[in-house]
């Protein structure tokens, strides 16, 4: 299939918000939220983005960086908001924001930020050409924009693993 008979896809298109609450089962013994399972929510939120945006299933490929600073307490709620930033023939990134809020006093702070890779899968288990991506905003083009650099720098990486010049 050629781009112009591609179809094309928002980025509003495939946003998913979710939102978890933090329990003992889910702290280490400080009480914190355990990044195991902070990325195991993450790595959901962004799938189902993916999902949406390729209407296929998909696998994760990469996680580029996932940055802690600050931590999310027992009885919080962790608000996750993914979209796309970046397409490709066909994989995907995404972009997964974290949110904690404390309920009883009301703050909300930014918590995490990740960016991923999906590949979106057909009935065979093979890759498949995903909807291409309409930028409405300045800020998409510049996510946009971004997510090209991060994937030379991913592609860089794998091709030369060990560092070597």
């Amino acid at each position: 299939m050629k781009d112009n008979e591609r179809p094309c896809k928002s980025v509003q298109d495939s946003i998913v918000e979710m939102t978890e609450l933090v329990l003992p089962n889910d702290a280490n013994i400080l009480g914190n939220l355990l990044g195991g399972r902070l990325m195991h929510w993450i790595d959901i939120a962004g799938a189902l983005t993916a999902s949406k945006h390729s209407n296929c299933v998909v696998v994760t490929a990469a996680l580029d960086s996932l940055d802690f600073k600050h931590p999310i307490k027992v009885g919080e709620m962790v608000r996750l908001k993914s979209r796309i930033t970046w397409v490709g023939n066909t994989s995907m990134e995404v972009k997964v924001e974290v949110y904690g809020e404390n309920l009883l006093t009301g703050e909300v702070r930014k918590t995490n930020e990740a960016y991923l890779t999906y590949v979106a899968l057909d009935r065979n288990g093979n890759p498949t050409q995903v909807p291409m991506l309409y930028l409405n905003t300045d800020e998409e083009r510049k996510e946009f924009e971004k997510a090209v650099r991060r994937r030379e720098m991913r592609l860089k990486r794998k091709n030369n693993p060990e560092g070597e010049s």
